[in-house]
């Protein structure tokens, strides 16, 4: 009985696995999961590329006579989205580097030096987040009625500003950037500030000079976060803004909505118009947010 061998040299023929029925099952539920994701998205893009003319007659559930761009122009026009858009980075860089430069000196403190309270100190951080934002919103409202700043805002208090939002976001972005900064920072090797006290260097420069570099991964991931969570703020802007040259990129929606008529085609133009600086942020972060993500679990 003759078998058959390889030839001398060749390369040992690959063996097929076997497609199991689970790992089938898994790749549908992921694809079906990603789609409903997109779906609307999808929707969104559909919709805002059709006439409204056209969809009041078809329906939406319906194939498309036209596809143009001119919900687009109209919606970037009509709302002034250039406007709106100075109003939000004037509250969103700001806001996300205050949040990052406090809350990584808060990390820095609690994360390399021992002390009794450092524990309670990050717990006290931590939980301003858990608070709703609902709950504290009358007291909140109230104070900035009462607080004067003559001068410095253009309504003379803190309510009507993006000061005031610039603070909130502070405030409530905080205590979570401070958790996960000063769990980056433990995982640091704790020779390189004793070497540098050893070197007689301050407490501001182990921070600045020696720490902070270190944390650039969890810095980009955390910005990115930020970015995209004030950016897309609505609840703040509305309750603490009562003018409405001065609301953000996400009040400007209301622009496309009329007293007795909107056209959804037009609003979901404008909606996926507010979404690419988002997109734009992500994009340019997306390696430093991955790598800031994945390289603390490998750390320690």
């Amino acid at each position: 009985m003759s078998t058959l061998s390889t030839p001398a040299g060749a390369p040992p023929a690959k063996r097929r696995t076997p497609v199991r029925p689970a790992r089938v099952l898994l790749h549908v539920f992921l694809a079906g999961t990603a789609l409903a994701w997109l779906a609307p998205l999808l929707w969104a893009v559909f919709s805002a590329l059709r006439p409204y003319s056209e969809t009041s007659t078809k329906g939406y559930v319906s194939w498309p006579d036209t596809l143009s761009l001119d919900n687009f122009t109209h919606a970037f026009e009509q709302s002034d989205m250039l406007h709106y858009f100075g109003n939000t980075l004037l509250i969103a860089v700001p806001a996300v580097l205050l949040t990052l430069f406090l809350s990584s000196m808060v990390a820095f403190y609690v994360s390399r030096f021992d002390f009794r309270l450092n524990l309670a100190l990050l717990l006290v951080f931590t939980a301003g987040n858990l608070l709703p934002q609902q709950v504290i919103i009358t007291p909140l409202y109230r104070m900035y009625l009462l607080t004067d700043l003559p001068g410095i805002t253009a309504s003379g208090k803190l309510y009507d500003s993006a000061l005031g939002l610039v603070l909130i976001h502070v405030a409530f972005q905080s205590g979570f950037c401070a958790f996960v900064l000063s769990n980056y920072m433990r995982s640091l090797p704790h020779e390189l500030t004793e070497a540098a006290l050893v070197d007689g260097a301050s407490a501001w420069r182990l921070y600045w000079q020696i720490t902070l570099p270190l944390c650039k991964p969890a810095m980009a991931a955390l910005a990115t976060l930020l970015s995209i969570w004030i950016y897309n703020d609505f609840f703040w802007a509305l309750v603490l803004i009562s003018t409405g040259d001065n609301m953000p990129i996400t009040s400007a929606l209301n622009n496309l909505s009329g007293q007795y008529f909107t056209d959804p085609n037009l609003v979901a133009a404008g909606a996926l118009l507010t979404a690419i600086p988002t997109l734009i942020v992500y994009f340019l972060l997306q390696r430093q947010f991955v790598s800031g993500l994945t390289l603390g679990s490998a750390k320690g």
